[in-house]
């Protein structure tokens, strides 16, 4: 349900976008970049997510499966949608900016003293912080010139632009 909210075919008047009517735009080297290390991150956490459900108690299991899922989706949500060239890559990006942020500072109060802290701080310095940077500026750019999303013709009506 959510992989549907944050890809919809559909425009806010409710008439589907096709392919031919997107503006067609190239991606720069640093552009695709992006979108591959959001999929790779986002790749990265489905794994992790079995090892959290089988090593954590019930209770804990489901808290931080629910909230590295919805990382999960939200980054190949962003990283899938910046790689299409798809201008509504920003708000799945600012999603899991706000997420990573959440779960380093959760992950940093909730650490016991000594090695799990330590592990808690390197994960958050090294992954969680930089990826979230690396969100909120994909999330904070403004949309690609010459883009413009029209309505398919059909039950919509005409073809025409906004």
């Amino acid at each position: 349900m959510t992989l549907l909210a944050f890809n919809s075919p559909f425009t806010e008047s409710g008439c589907a976008v096709t392919g031919a009517a997107r503006g067609v735009v190239r991606l720069s080297r640093a552009h695709r970049r992006q979108g591959r290390v959001l999929v790779g991150a986002g790749l990265a956490l489905l794994p992790w997510l079995g090892y959290l459900a089988g090593t954590l108690p019930l209770a804990e299991a489901a808290a931080w499966v629910t909230l590295d899922g919805l990382e999960a989706v939200a980054l190949l949500a962003a990283g899938g949608r910046l790689l299409r060239a798809d201008a509504r890559h920003r708000a799945p990006a600012a999603t899991a900016a706000v997420l990573l942020l959440t779960d380093a500072c959760i992950d940093l109060a909730t650490a016991a003293p000594g090695r799990e802290l330590a592990i808690a701080a390197v994960m958050a310095v090294a992954a969680e912080l930089p990826l979230a940077a690396l969100c909120a500026v994909v999330a904070g750019r403004r949309p690609w010139r010459g883009q413009r999303q029209r309505r398919s013709a059909g039950a919509c009506g005409p073809v025409r632009s906004r």
